[in-house]
């Protein structure tokens, strides 16, 4: 795969100051601007105002200009118009949600590799004492971002673009409301969801283990119990461990672990996750506002008005 992965995501939102506060909670580092970092995929986040909330960019890693290339001519030969096009570099947004996709020729992230915690089990003892995962005090920081979900008017519309446009290949399918397309060897790195608009369902960010999913959690809810939406949980598609919050303009971030990894040269075969699979392994079962948020009809008439 001649992508490896996302670099960066935009979002809009009318209240900018606010929501820049939340992720610096989030565990992001915030430097010029509303711009925020992880710790090991530099800038990674970039707030804008902007009417209503939407994933406005999304960066898409490549690894030479030969890649970014290929990607514009499929584009082209789609019918797709650039934005932006120079020999490293290639901008096209997707017609149906308005999404901005950025290519360009980046470095693949290079994370420190971390042992395994040792976890007890029946009959096997790997570890004596407390549990390490107990003992940390330090503040949970996301490694790096993961993926982006977002909702599309236009399911078939979308995939075109990401699919044979850009180069993203499906992972799984949630029945007929949503694919998960990758860009890297994770699992997934862009969820596509029909709705009836596009807006952006949530943004998700890599922590070391399960440990860091509940302490990451647990500190942003400590004094704003209110930003709880889901979690603790296992998704089925990608396996990943998950707690999803709820940022000051109504968008989810997800804190994950253990994400499903799937080797460039693998052959692997989608599935169609219908009830339940689509959604989580096991856990709470989610709130009704996670498959159709509190501020839809909001969104919809802003979106008509504007």
């Amino acid at each position: 795969m001649s992508l490896h992965g996302l670099t960066h995501v935009t979002i809009a939102v009318p209240n900018p100051d606010e929501t820049a506060d939340y992720y610096d909670d989030f565990g992001l580092t915030q430097g010029r601007g509303l711009r925020f970092s992880t710790s090991e995929g530099g800038e990674q986040l970039r707030i804008t105002s902007g009417p209503r909330r939407r994933l406005e960019e999304l960066g898409v890693g490549a690894d030479d200009a030969d890649d970014v290339a290929r990607i514009a001519s499929s584009l082209t030969a789609l019918g797709y118009h650039l934005d932006v096009s120079t020999i490293d570099s290639l901008a096209a947004t997707d017609p149906a949600t308005g999404i901005r996709v950025r290519v360009a020729v980046a470095p693949r992230i290079q994370q420190e590799r971390v042992p395994a915690t040792p976890y007890n089990g029946p009959g096997r003892v790997e570890r004596l004492g407390r549990a390490p995962g107990v003992l940390r005090g330090d503040r949970v920081r996301p490694r790096r971002l993961g993926h982006a979900v977002s909702g599309t008017p236009d399911l078939q519309g979308t995939m075109r673009f990401f699919v044979e446009g850009l180069g993203f290949q499906v992972s799984d399918y949630i029945g007929d409301k949503g694919a998960f397309l990758r860009c890297s060897t994770d699992h997934h790195n862009f969820l596509a969801l029909a709705a009836p608009i596009s807006y952006l369902h949530h943004t998700s960010w890599q922590v070391s283990d399960v440990d860091d999913v509940g302490r990451g959690a647990y500190a942003m809810l400590e004094n704003n119990p209110e930003r709880h939406v889901w979690g603790l949980g296992r998704h089925h598609a990608g396996s990943n461990f998950f707690w999803y919050l709820k940022d000051p303009a109504g968008n989810f971030s997800e804190y994950f672990a253990d994400m499903d990894h799937i080797p460039e040269d693998e052959l692997w075969t989608p599935e169609s996750l219908e009830g339940a699979k689509g959604l989580f392994n096991w856990g709470p079962p989610p709130p009704p506002s996670f498959l159709a948020p509190d501020d839809l009809a909001g969104l919809m008439t802003g979106a008509h008005s504007a």
